[in-house]
């Protein structure tokens, strides 16, 4: 959108073989897509609309964190992400820190701005909550044919399914719809102004479309205000709030139905049980505000440091929970090294070790000097003794006072001024 998609596509790993419609390839399957790919991919198609397959945080199936191609590149370095960086604080602080930008820049603009504070911060606060919106649109329910009567005081919408069901909407008599009569809309599509409830979009669509959803509106806010954010910190924050699954049947599984568990470790139960003949557990998608995904996690350490503290703990310690300190926080709190950067476990027993051998410079190229050059350098006799001293045979710390006389100094009188 805006010109923005060829920099979306930017610093990913493709998903699939991406080709020109004769058949060239102009993107391999599992390469990083560079500038030049973007060159020949606009080149190819110019202006015209295409869907390349890339990877995403968002599909990520990892067990815990984000995988290297999922995420890509990392826009501060401009090469693929290395294993164990935060990822999660740089996303959080990513988003964080220009909203702070959006704050004291709408104090300074003065009551001219009042539409921004409306409709900047707070709105990103409601779609990271995933609030119902205050100005809430209507969606259409399923696929089929719109038709709109205006009586005196209403609008009314009526869509017709395939089947010849109606479906009715009403709207005030000011509504501004964004439907046309004896338009075709599919399921999802918005009917009048105003904002997306996304529970409902996410009901009715799905999960991707969800996801885009949000995506989209967060970017539109700090857009804008002239910030600009690469859409990865996004999806991250909405992969957690979409990362968890409601049980509607159990099944053969030991969940309780209207459980929130995590969507691969269901997953996995759900193989698990099918290997076994069973019957896996049915599931529908949810989503979770940020405060929510957080005090839902599964470390009660890590919920019971964010908000709730007494009631997170006593539950935990009611269930017998367990925390396995997988994530930051948790190990923060205890004392333990993180589990990021060089603290996984993965670099604890690295050894460093030159990839050529050091070279050793003789004592010619650093000026080392041999015993004889450094006797004369030090002004050494033969026998070891300075040149114009001899202490002779005996106790070197008995010589004799006259001896030493031409180099003592000279004495001071008690009498001489200071």
């Amino acid at each position: 959108d805006d010109g923005q998609l060829n920099a979306g596509l930017l610093g990913r790993f493709t998903a699939g073989e991406f080709a020109t419609k004769r058949g060239r390839t102009l993107v391999p399957e599992g390469e990083l897509i560079t500038p030049v790919h973007v060159d020949a991919i606009a080149e190819a198609y110019g202006d015209e609309a295409v869907d390349v397959p890339v990877r995403s945080v968002l599909k990520c199936a990892a067990d815990a964190g984000i995988c290297q191609r999922c995420y890509g590149m990392a826009p501060a370095t401009g090469k693929v992400v290395a294993v164990g960086d935060a990822v999660g604080i740089i996303a959080a602080q990513s988003i964080g820190e220009p909203g702070t930008q959006l704050t004291l820049r709408t104090f300074h603009t003065g009551g001219v701005a009042g539409a921004d504070i409306t409709h900047g911060l707070p709105r990103v606060v409601e779609l990271f909550e995933a609030r119902k919106p205050k100005g809430l649109a209507k969606l259409a329910d399923v696929d089929g044919n719109i038709s709109v009567e205006a009586t005196e005081k209403a609008l009314k919408v009526t869509l017709t399914d395939a089947a010849g069901e109606e479906h009715a909407y009403s709207f005030p008599r000011r509504t501004r719809l964004y439907v046309e009569p004896g338009e075709r809309v599919k399921a999802g599509t918005q009917l009048n102004e105003g904002s997306v409830y996304p529970a409902e979009l996410l009901d009715i669509r799905g999960r991707t479309e969800a996801e885009l959803y949000l995506i989209r509106e967060v970017q539109k806010v700090y857009k804008s205000q002239g910030v600009d954010i690469n859409d990865k910190h996004i999806e991250i924050v909405i992969r957690q709030m979409m990362k968890k699954v409601r049980v509607d049947q159990k099944g053969d599984t030991n969940y309780l139905p209207g459980a929130l568990v995590d969507r691969q470790v269901l997953l996995a139960e759900n193989e698990r049980v099918k290997g076994d003949g069973s019957d896996p557990a049915e599931f529908a998608e949810v989503i979770l505000g940020i405060t929510k995904a957080s005090l839902a996690t599964d470390s009660f350490l890590s919920a019971a440091s964010f908000q709730e503290t007494t009631k997170v703990l006593t539950d935990a310690a009611l269930e017998g929970k367990t925390d396995r300190l997988l994530g930051l926080k948790e190990n923060v709190i205890i004392g333990k090294l993180i589990p990021a950067a060089t603290g996984l476990k993965r670099y604890r027993r690295l050894e460093i070790e030159p990839t050529e051998p050091v070279p050793r410079p003789s004592a010619e190229e650093i000026g080392l000097l041999d015993e004889t050059e450094l006797a004369t350098e030090l002004g050494l006799t033969g026998d070891g003794e300075l040149e114009g001293f001899s202490f002779g045979n005996g106790d070197r710390e008995k010589a004799e006072f006259s001896e030493l006389a031409d180099i003592a100094p000279p004495r001071r009188d008690e009498g001489d001024a200071s």
